[in-house]
């Protein structure tokens, strides 16, 4: 029985040392965490139970029957943030540079679908050069599994995505496909395809920020939601934004003590806005001495910032903020904004939390360019995400929501 025991103990080791300390130092060099130490920061302390660590490739072509590495490049699991339960994968770029294989994406998929069972976020690490290019087209099978759980978890989970390395091809439709993203500035890249093989096939040199880059994607393509400085102050972002959601769309919004009075008078109200019109004044201040102890975590606030969403709360209860800036453009919406804010209605409509609406005397955008039928129909999309009656349940795709018979007409 010892000797057995020892034999898990030196599996555990071999699993938990990933690809090596050699490659570990390499991580670390860049000022980069490894996959392990990512899920110690995020997780609360002692909360991560692990699944499939001994999971191995089952790939024999190429020489990589001679390459086996317990965990297969991903490490899978559930754990709590703050008492919550959570679903986790944090991809190691140690092992193969974090490339899925077939065995990869079956690990998870096992969470994903063990999140939408019992109701619960699900948190990917995302540090991948994309499919594993030794199993060919099963790796991209894989991949069409993953995107498949995407899909049937939008809107009956918070699915929750940090890019915490250069991530391309399969790596990064996955968590355009989720709910919110975080990158790394300077760290961490999406892109199709890399720098080089722009170079090929179009003849133009673009650098790996500029294709795809932490501000790039905040700014200008609006993929990803928010930037942040490095893995540590990505990873706690990622704890308080996680706070502000439900478990899934059959749970109510969290609930959290507050010590700010539910009939605080705030009297700077009374001269935030201006008596002129057209002068203007900052929404953010406005937000942030209503919500409790001014706590507002704000969603892409790097594009169309003439538009401001976000979560805070209302006597200790998440709702979702969307709100004109009038420092921006005088607050007028705009095709990138109307998309921003209609996305976001969305997702509180989803998962019925409730929607405050800030807005400011000005309208839609009269410039002629860009198009203006592009303007208008961008615009119009906030119409429908803002008519839903809130919370609403059951949420689409609940398991509760099944079609019901029609009333019969009345005669």
């Amino acid at each position: 029985m010892s000797s057995t025991i020892a034999e898990l103990e030196k599996k555990r080791a071999a699993a938990r040392l990933g690809g090596g300390q050699k490659r570990i130092d390499a991580q670390h060099a860049k000022g980069k965490l490894t996959a392990r130490e990512r899920l110690d920061v995020l997780l609360d302390e002692g909360s991560f139970e692990e699944l499939d660590m001994f999971v191995e490739h089952n790939c024999v072509d190429f020489g990589m029957q001679e390459q086996v590495i317990p965990g297969d490049g991903v490490i899978t699991g559930s754990g709590t943030i703050n008492g919550r339960l959570v679903f986790v994968f944090s991809q190691d770029f140690t092992v193969f540079g974090g490339s899925l294989s077939e065995r990869h994406a079956q690990k998870i998929c096992k969470v994903m679908d063990m999140a939408m069972k019992v109701g619960a976020p699900v948190i990917g690490l995302n540090d991948s050069g994309g499919a594993r290019i030794q199993e060919g087209v099963a790796s991209l099978g894989g991949y069409a599994e993953v995107f498949q759980r995407n899909v049937l978890a939008s809107g009956v989970v918070p699915q929750l995505s940090l890019i915490m390395g250069p991530c391309a091809g399969g790596a990064v439709y996955s968590p355009a496909m989720t709910d919110f993203i975080f990158m790394v500035k300077d760290s961490s890249y999406m892109f199709v395809t890399g720098p080089d093989v722009v170079k090929t096939v179009t003849n133009e040199v673009v650098t790996q920020e500029a294709l795809g880059g932490a501000i790039t994607h905040t700014t200008k393509t609006s993929v990803a939601d928010v930037a942040f400085e490095d893995d540590i102050e990505t990873l706690l972002a990622a704890r308080d934004f996680i706070d502000f959601l439900p478990a899934s769309n059959r749970d109510g919004v969290p609930e959290r003590p507050t010590d700010d009075p539910w009939d605080r008078i705030e009297d700077s109200l009374d001269t935030l806005i201006p008596a002129n019109a057209n002068q203007p004044y900052d929404m953010h201040e406005l937000i942030r001495k209503v919500v409790d102890e001014g706590d507002f975590f704000e969603v892409q606030p790097a594009h169309a910032g003439n538009v401001i969403t976000g979560f805070g709360r209302i006597e200790g209860r998440t709702v979702g903020i969307v709100a004109n800036q009038p420092m921006v453009l005088a607050g007028v919406l705009d095709i990138n904004s109307s998309k921003k804010a209609a996305r976001f209605v969305r997702f509180c409509d989803a998962f019925a939390t409730r929607s405050t609406f800030r807005s400011s005397p000005s309208s839609m955008s009269p410039a002629s360019c860009p198009a203006p039928r592009r303007s208008i129909t961008a615009s119009s999309s906030m119409a429908p995400s803002c008519c839903s009656p809130m919370p609403r349940r059951p949420c689409r795709r609940s398991p509760s929501s099944r079609a019901r018979p029609m009333a019969a007409p009345m005669t």
